[in-house]
């Protein structure tokens, strides 16, 4: 009897940690609700606040416009020699191999699909239209660089 009685206040115990463990981990998913962010591929990250980040030689101020206007300021520390091989290698952005060079289809973990809504991430430099592609536009001191959903 006294064994019965255990077995029924171990499965009670073990219904209310699988509630709890699943009510936690639906909890936990509602936190991206409203932000637009990728999968998870190689090379893409999940939305970054902004700061500073990476580590080397060159630095260069980087900034995020999403298609709300909503800016995210990044302080980019490198010892790459592009914009692109930099910004790369931090998983800010993530795009396709074409034969123009990088297409850029996520920047912080955003996906602007041109496709799907008509939009896509323009690439600027100190505030004008880039000339060259974030894969081949070399770092210069005193430059900025952003990308701009548009």
């Amino acid at each position: 009897m006294q064994m019965k009685c255990r077995k029924k206040f171990l499965s009670c115990i073990l219904c209310m940690v699988l509630i709890a463990a699943m009510a936690l981990g639906t909890i936990g998913c509602n936190g991206s609700a409203g932000k637009e962010t990728v999968d998870t591929e190689a090379g893409e990250a999940a939305q970054q606040p902004g700061g500073v980040l990476g580590e080397g030689s060159r630095e260069f101020p980087f900034t995020v416009v999403d298609k709300d206007g909503n800016e995210t300021q990044f302080e980019i520390h490198t010892d790459k020699e592009t914009v692109g091989e930099a910004l790369a290698e931090l998983g800010l952005i993530a795009g396709e191999e074409s034969e123009y060079g990088l297409f850029v289809k996520s920047v912080n973990g955003i996906t602007a699909d041109y496709d799907k809504d008509g939009v896509y991430w323009a690439f600027y430099v100190n505030g004008e239209y880039a000339s060259s592609g974030v894969d081949t536009t070399p770092i210069a001191e005193g430059e900025s660089y952003s990308f701009k959903v548009e």
